[in-house]
């Protein structure tokens, strides 16, 4: 596969998550976000599963109970992120959702300093200023335009950096990523239809109207975009993927707009592109530091 090809397929998997805003959004018309969020990474689980057992095959470490601990540790933390996310989306945009959603990409050094002591690029401090200025802006300018959904979404990007912190610790332990997208999908599925079945009203005509959406963030948003991810990252060069993976905000941004019929002020937009420009450089400009130093 060529380098190009691989852009084009992690372009085509941030576009598949892209339009997972758009479906989850319109799903709760017909169902509660925790019904929602059990049945599609229900979902999601089934879709992997093949793949999980053609790389059993190839597995040459022994998953151990550690691993098992630490698999469901990272399912609480996307359980966490999924579902402040979802009740986020009942009082916020489509745009906004994914545009805040994108910030775990500079709550990842943050989070990392937590977890492993680790201090951060320093271009994570010029870069989470600018992520706060792009989110006053979002509001218009006045943060009294900002809503619960907003909040919530905050929250969600820093369950999304904890989720990606001790995932990429546990999957340059285990080398199997699959399986680990497999049991966090698994144990997110659990929790969330347990506090359904709980507080949330269902019934088959609910289940029915929402289906279209469950099936496509469960098999494509859950399982065909992470499996391209991983393809396509095989291929390109971490600058390049994150370019690539980060346009996920834009896509949510231009199909909010495109079939949910969502607005923002100037100013808004604005913001967008300061948060767009964040992430872009947190990812970008420590890879670029590493090119630099290294002998011609």
């Amino acid at each position: 596969m060529t380098r190009v090809q691989a852009n084009l397929l992690l372009l085509l998997a941030a576009a598949i998550w892209g339009g997972g805003f758009v479906a989850q959004s319109t799903a709760m018309k017909a169902i509660g976000p925790f019904w929602f969020i059990g049945l599609r990474f229900g979902v999601a689980t089934v879709a992997v599963l093949p793949f999980v057992l053609l790389e059993a095959r190839k597995a040459g470490v022994k998953t151990t109970r550690r691993h098992l601990g630490l698999y469901i540790l990272i399912g609480f933390a996307l359980f966490g992120g999924a579902s402040t996310q979802q009740i986020g989306l009942q009082t916020t945009t489509v745009t906004n959702s994914s545009f805040i959603t994108g910030l775990y990409v500079v709550f990842v050094p943050l989070i990392a300093v937590a977890f492993v002591r680790r201090p951060p690029h320093w271009i994570i401090w010029p870069a989470a200023v600018t992520a706060v200025a792009g989110i006053y802006m979002l509001s218009g300018g006045q943060l009294s335009a900002l809503t619960m959904g907003d909040g919530l979404t905050v929250i969600c990007a820093a369950f999304w950096a904890i989720q990606i912190t001790l995932a990429g610790t546990t999957v340059s332990e285990t080398e199997r990523p699959l399986m680990l997208s497999a049991a966090q999908f698994g144990v997110t599925a659990v929790c969330a239809l347990v506090v359904a079945a709980t507080i949330e009203p269902i019934s088959v005509e609910a289940v029915t109207d929402a289906a279209p959406e469950i099936l496509y963030v469960g098999i494509f948003s859950s399982g065909v975009a992470f499996v391209l991810q991983v393809i396509g990252q095989r291929y390109t060069t971490p600058s390049q993927a994150a370019i690539f993976l980060s346009s996920e905000a834009l896509f949510g941004s231009v199909l909010g707009a495109l079939l949910l019929g969502e607005t923002m002020p100037r100013l808004g937009y604005a913001g967008c592109a300061l948060m767009f420009t964040a992430m872009l450089v947190v990812e970008l400009v420590p890879e670029l530091g590493k090119r630099r130093s290294q002998p011609a």
